[in-house]
């Protein structure tokens, strides 16, 4: 018998290759899920008792000779109806309108009407069923077609039920025809379905070569632990299954085992790994499933973009997926699913933190990248988490917030009312500032992790009256200032021609200003000190994180040269630079001072580098 397939357009096939064609690998999930739905079929309709000891594997074959591929079943089967029922009608209504609507978008058309069947066409010129019901007295039945509306229906012998599907590939699709290329696509979309999946015979190696054993290639039988009930599950079990998913990576912090089945189904385990660096080379780790079937690791939209540096799995029956199952539509239920995701990671934090604190404390340098990512990507993980948000000072004791503050305010409030946090953002290179801050009976804290300055940014946003300083920025005696400064003793003339001669003595650098500033510090304290502006690298800082702020990134770094006018040294040389005194004696050594304060920057470098060791050199003379 041949007929026409039942659509209103002859343009299905086409616009089948056309919309999966950069998703065409997974015609083989496809195949493989509607044979394993077959055969779960048949044991709910028969029971499990009725099946004892039957072998129910899906088997796929390859025969690289003549260019098929075979996914066979032993599920329920098809009769001539069921097929004339599933595959020859493909009932949907407004074909036409939908194609010409989506004709230049990769959205929806198989996925959207559970037409998985279908992207068999996007790897073949020829597909074929042969098929035979598991209802009495049924008749094996061959259903082929070769791309267009029209089809071949005609009886055909079969021993026993289920379905063989027989895809002949294309010419333009031979790479799946490679062994190894159909193996690595079985491992990654059928790793833990329910039912076992064949792949061939295990080899070995023997007489220098691997040859093929009795024993069956079985792909998966790995069990989905997420789907058990974490009481019945110990660490071990959580830890394993972690390597079976990522097999070079260290032990997991921690876990989160996902259980929920009402607004929506939602199974998963997402593990915490430890990460000190790199946000962008960790993302894409969490594997989503479908029923057990791989279906995509890219999560954005139903993980919360500051979770996809976690590890794990998410199985989800109700997450709207397009064609290929791999893009996510944007509805109100994959927001309820980021939504109880959040809450679910944020009450495991809070559950960790109060149960073991010194633990948690130990674990902070790992955390605290996912969590400063949380609460600068989105307000509602900020609320809950900044009650068990910690701080280390540079002596490596944490602090919660409220625990900081109430540390700091009778010592490190300034003349306004501002409670100020000082930091360094690399305690070594900052020695001497942080060295400084401690002398005058401050507390630092030491914000050397990738997100903890745009974090700090955030904090002054969220905290009353609270400004984070770094140590650099300026004198100590100036970094919190709790009464008006005094002015050095100089006329608007004398300032103007010091701060011009002490700019000449500075090197010209790329992308770097010096300003000069006259302070009447104690004679005992550095002739001068070289200060980074707050303000301008916190936005050069941000820069590197936030769009739309590059023009900050361009600008050139911008350092204030501190005179201490009650030093000897200084007040030699301004009385030789006001006097105009034709050979200084001061001069060389404040150009030894100057490289001094420019090396605890890391701005001498070069001809300058070279220029002050010979002249260190010939000092120690």
């Amino acid at each position: 018998m041949k007929g026409n397939i039942g659509v209103t357009t002859e343009n299905i096939f086409p616009v089948i290759k056309k919309f999966l064609y950069s998703d065409h690998e997974i015609f083989l999930r496809e195949m493989v899920s509607n044979a394993v739905d077959a055969t779960q079929k048949l044991k709910t309709i028969l029971g499990s008792d009725a099946l004892e000891g039957e072998d129910l594997a899906v088997r796929v074959a390859l025969n690289k000779d003549a260019g098929t591929i075979t996914i066979s079943d032993r599920g329920i089967g098809m009769t001539e109806e069921e097929i004339e029922k599933y595959i020859n009608q493909i009932a949907f209504s407004g074909v036409t309108d939908f194609i010409e609507k989506y004709k230049d978008s990769a959205n929806a058309i198989i996925g959207h009407f559970g037409l998985g069947f279908y992207s068999s066409f996007m790897v073949s010129d020829k597909v074929e069923i042969i098929t035979k019901s598991y209802k009495e007295g049924s008749k094996a039945v061959k259903w082929s077609c070769d791309g267009s509306p029209e089809y071949e229906l005609s009886d055909a012998e079969k021993e026993g039920r289920g379905t063989d599907i027989i895809l002949h590939i294309a010419e333009d699709c031979k790479e799946f025809l490679e062994k190894d290329k159909i193996e690595g696509l079985l491992k990654k979309y059928c790793l833990f379905m329910p039912v076992n999946i064949v792949f061939g015979k295990k080899t070995e190696w023997k007489e220098g070569k691997q040859v093929e054993t009795e024993e069956d290639n079985v792909i998966n039988g790995n069990e989905p632990m997420w789907a058990k009930t974490p009481s019945s599950l110990t660490d071990e079990d959580y830890k394993k299954f972690y390597h079976l998913l990522y097999p070079m990576q260290d032990d997991p912090l921690f876990w989160i085992h996902l259980n929920v089945d009402y607004p929506f189904n939602l199974t998963g385990i997402l593990y915490f790994p430890r990460v000190n660096s790199s946000v962008d080379l960790q993302k894409g780790k969490i594997q989503l499933y479908c029923n057990q079937v791989f279906v995509t690791d890219q999560v954005d939209g139903i993980v919360p973009e500051f979770l996809t540096l976690l590890h794990g799995v998410i199985d989800s029956p109700d997450i709207p997926l397009n064609v290929s199952r791999s893009y996510l539509q944007s509805d109100r239920d994959v927001k309820k699913i980021s939504t109880y995701i959040t809450k679910k990671v944020a009450d495991r934090l809070n559950q960790l933190f109060k149960d073991d604190r010194k633990d948690f404390e130990e674990k902070w340098n790992d955390l605290k990248l996912f969590i400063n990512y949380g609460m600068l990507s989105q307000e509602d993980f900020y609320n809950r988490a900044k009650d068990f948000c910690l701080v280390k000072d540079v002596e490596d004791k944490a602090f919660t917030l409220e625990e900081y503050k109430t540390l700091i305010s009778s010592e490190q409030t300034d003349k306004d009312g501002n409670l100020v946090y000082l930091y360094t953002d690399n305690k070594e290179e900052q020695y001497s500032f942080v060295e400084a801050a401690k002398a005058k009976g401050y507390s630092v804290l030491n914000l050397d992790g990738q997100l903890d300055v745009p974090a700090a940014s955030m904090l002054e946003q969220k905290l009353e009256k609270t400004r984070f300083v770094r140590v650099d920025s300026d004198i100590a005696d100036r970094l919190i200032v709790k009464e008006e400064a005094k002015k050095a003793d100089l006329t608007e003339e004398q300032t103007k021609t010091l701060s011009e001669a002490m700019k000449n003595m500075m090197p010209k650098m790329d992308k770097v200003d010096f300003a000069v500033d006259f302070q009447p510090m104690s004679d005992e304290q550095t002739p001068l000190i070289i200060t980074q502006n707050e303000w301008m690298r916190r936005m050069k800082d941000m820069s590197k994180f936030q769009s739309g702020m590059g023009f900050y990134g361009q600008m050139p770094d911008s350092y204030t040269v501190v005179v201490n006018t009650e030093n000897k040294l200084i007040k030699g040389w301004m009385a030789e630079i006001q006097e105009k005194v034709e050979t200084p004696t001061n001069e060389e050594k404040l150009s030894q001072v100057i490289d001094l304060a420019l090396l605890q920057n890391n701005l001498l470098k070069g001809a300058q580098l070279e220029k002050f060791i010979k002249r260190s050199l010939e000092l120690l003379k």
